[in-house]
């Protein structure tokens, strides 16, 4: 039986997703905003809307009876005002990444989430995951020793997975789009989830070869999170293999979450083998249906948010100072003197 009912604000590709996979959990009455009627109708009959709206001010209009909780689904840059309007009318918001293509409006929305005492989070999907969750719990508990080093590569072929890239917000980087602000943001969320925050970095970032947009497809960065911990990330959208690891060196063993061959896993043994700590599925839709179900679980005061406003900021600081210095990396030549 439906105990949430909640409003998807955007019903594109990620959007459509959230609606599908809150469905699923068979926790929620869903409603849609979306301005693009056709696409409204479309999703709002494929998956049962109670109702759609073109606009927020139509959709607050219907308040508090349509719904109490809102996933913002919109473009990043329109993220802050859209939370910012909701949460002052007194909705619960779960906002896509990143929270947004800068630093305004979100210290006023922090504090109007506390003055309004709504429940606010980003929606980081890995943080959701059972398994990248199973690995921090090992490695905070010490099972490793010390974190010492994160190794994160991630490779995809991005026009296979999204043949829409060029008619998207991916096309501008104001709009939440390139790699930074796209998937780099995941790796970057569930690193800093798993060994704390990145306080330090350097990069280099290039458009190297996705057809039809100007914004970086591969990137490169070195950092340090807190505590000294190194890190390394590597991605492009490019590659032909559909590649996601995630390896956390400790000073006595080492664990790697591996998205492709859906597992976490730990070795301690030199020249050891891989003891595989959990398998899971594959399905797509399984980590944004773990994703609803855990924000439902903090809507109800059963769990704590997966990715706070406040976490979800530190991400979008790392994300901007990425975006300040990876186009015009300070080189150091090779060669004689």
């Amino acid at each position: 039986m439906a105990n949430h009912r909640i409003l998807i604000i955007g019903v594109g590709s990620i959007g459509e997703r959230h609606l599908r996979c809150f469905k699923a959990t068979t926790r929620a009455e869903l409603c849609l905003c979306e301005p693009n009627e056709q696409l409204a109708k479309t999703v709002a009959e494929r998956y049962g809307a109670t109702r759609r709206y073109a606009s927020l001010d139509a959709a607050l209009g219907d308040r508090p009876r349509a719904f109490d909780t809102a996933v913002i689904c919109a473009p990043s840059h329109l993220h802050v005002p859209a939370a910012k309007q909701l949460v002052e009318q007194g909705v619960n918001v779960f906002i896509e990444k990143p929270l947004s293509t800068s630093l305004d409006g979100i210290e006023e929305l922090i504090q109007l989430i506390e003055r309004k005492r709504v429940t606010a989070a980003v929606a980081c999907t890995y943080r959701s995951h059972p398994a990248v969750r199973a690995m921090k719990q090992a490695i905070a508990e010490g099972r490793f020793g010390r974190p010492v080093q994160v190794v994160s590569t991630w490779g995809q072929h991005f026009p296979k997975y999204r043949p829409a890239y060029r008619r998207i917000y991916y096309t501008s980087r104001q709009t939440g789009g390139g790699a930074i602000q796209d998937v780099l943001t995941h790796a970057v969320n569930a690193g800093e989830f798993l060994v704390g925050p990145i306080d330090k970095v350097m990069a280099d970032a290039a458009h190297q070869v996705l057809e039809g947009v100007e914004v970086e497809d591969t990137v490169h960065v070195i950092c340090r999170h807190a505590g000294g911990v190194m890190g390394c990330y590597s991605l492009n959208q490019h590659q032909a293999p559909n590649e996601n690891t995630i390896t956390v060196i400790c000073e006595k063993g080492t664990a790697r979450f591996d998205l492709n061959n859906a597992r976490w896993s730990s070795m301690t043994e030199p020249g050891g083998e891989w003891k595989t700590e959990m398998q899971f599925s594959l399905e797509r839709d399984d980590i944004f249906i773990h994703q609803a179900n855990l924000f439902m679980d903090v809507l109800e005061g059963k769990a704590a948010p997966a990715c706070t406003v406040a976490e979800g900021l530190q991400t979008l600081r790392v994300n901007l100072t990425l975006l300040e210095i990876a186009f015009n990396p300070k080189w150091c030549p090779v060669g004689p003197k």
